[in-house]
């Protein structure tokens, strides 16, 4: 299954216009993806808020990951507060799946953000966590922090902005959007054999581990037939006619 670095700001001096900081507000979005992530058997690293942009990035560096994904929000130049809005998505120019990935995070936000026409994706060399990192890497700013339409949508669509998040992070993965549930026990229930943990919900995808027969296991989404469970620290697809919830 996918794993990302997930990078919300550590930014607690940039304040937003209608109280509070960048910071706060990346992380509130960071944390209302976790669910999002774990249904939908994407696989996380993230950072802390008391690191560096630097200390994230070495991080990231130091694991193999398939997305280094950073939250942000913008502000305006000096003279010109308040005066700005929109949402840029970075990604580096040489970076084929960096593009990629910023290209779909471009399209869904344009589907939630007031302003479609102002969201864009964009190339850069100057953003180390989009330069500096071993992984495809995305730097998304989030609207103006110092604009009050901005800094209002960002405060009032958090649970949506999560989701929208994921569900870009599932079409680039290729893996299907799962809605969060309760976290179920659950054992697998064979004949004989065993149960395969696949990486995608197919007959055919790639074989994560096999499970035998009473193996424990934890429920943590459901596609069509298919449970997005964990296993052992393993997560990915297993048949749901094989598993029975406890």
């Amino acid at each position: 299954m996918p794993r990302i670095y997930l990078s919300p700001s550590t930014q607690e001096g940039n304040m937003y216009v209608i109280g509070g900081s960048e910071e706060y507000y990346m992380n509130l979005i960071a944390d209302a993806m976790i669910p999002y992530l774990q249904s939908s058997g994407i696989q996380f690293t993230r950072n802390s808020p008391d690191m560096t942009a630097a200390g994230a990035i070495a991080q990231s560096n130091s694991g193999t990951y398939d997305l280094h994904l950073a939250l942000h929000s913008n502000a305006a130049p000096e003279g010109q507060y308040g005066t700005y809005t929109g949402v840029d998505v970075y990604y580096s120019p040489i970076s084929r799946n960096g593009r990629r990935a910023a290209d779909i995070f471009a399209r869904n936000l344009k589907s939630i953000y007031p302003t479609p026409s102002k969201v864009r994706a964009i190339s850069t060399t100057s953003i180390g966590e989009v330069t500096q990192t071993r992984a495809p890497a995305v730097f998304l700013e989030l609207g103006y922090h110092d604009n009050v339409n901005d800094a209002t949508w960002v405060s009032d669509n958090i649970e949506r902005i999560a989701a929208n998040l994921v569900l870009s992070l599932t079409e680039y993965f290729g893996i299907p959007f799962v809605e969060p549930m309760p976290v179920r026990m659950a054992v697998v229930d064979v004949s004989s054999g065993t149960l395969n943990l696949r990486a995608r919900p197919s007959r055919t995808a790639r074989i994560i581990a096999s499970m035998p027969n009473g193996a424990a296991l934890s429920v943590v989404g459901q596609w069509q037939d298919w449970y997005v469970v964990n296993y052992r620290g393993l997560v990915g697809y297993a048949a749901s006619q094989y598993v029975n919830i406890l």
